[in-house]
């Protein structure tokens, strides 16, 4: 039986010099140096024993400033249409955005944070630790469309393309 509908609930909050969408980075590859902080809720700090031996972790939030979704969009490094789900497009089914930064320190239920790409206010959903032994066992990749591109995130800026 498919589930089709759920509920989450935000655990804590991005802060990040992010104000407005336009203009930031696309890609943790273009915020390198960026800091800001993860605003963990009191009532889950317990969890965060044992992360500060981490260097870089998953964040996973919620794109709270998107609305609706198109299955094929023009991705910021691209001007053709490519299927939603081969992009990392903000305007979503389900607005879930994955970021990978670098956990500098982390204070209480703060965690201090670097190369955000992540806007100012952003709903946090869940806090994974990246371990390359894990997330990076096969060393042979593809990056399909983007694999002329990918380079180019380090420069591209947002626009308003995904607003609304």
């Amino acid at each position: 039986m498919m589930v089709e509908e759920f509920r989450l609930q935000s655990i804590g909050v991005i802060r990040s010099p992010f104000r407005q969408r336009k203009g930031m980075p696309i890609q943790p590859a273009g915020a390198r140096g960026i800091r800001g902080t993860v605003e963990v809720l009191p009532k889950y700090e317990k969890g965060l024993q044992d992360l500060e031996g981490f260097s870089h972790i998953y964040l996973l939030y919620w794109f709270h400033l998107s609305e609706g979704y198109d299955l094929t969009v023009k991705p910021f490094m691209d001007s053709e249409y490519r299927g939603i789900f081969a992009t990392r497009a903000p305007r979503r089914p389900n607005q879930i955005g994955l970021s990978i930064v670098r956990l500098v320190s982390i204070k209480g239920n703060t965690l201090y944070i670097e190369d955000i790409d992540i806007l100012d206010g952003t709903p946090l959903l869940d806090i994974k630790p990246f371990v390359p032994e894990f997330d990076i066992f096969n060393r042979t990749f593809r990056s399909g469309w983007l694999e002329k591109r990918a380079v180019k995130a380090e420069e591209v800026k947002s626009d308003e393309r995904f607003s609304g």
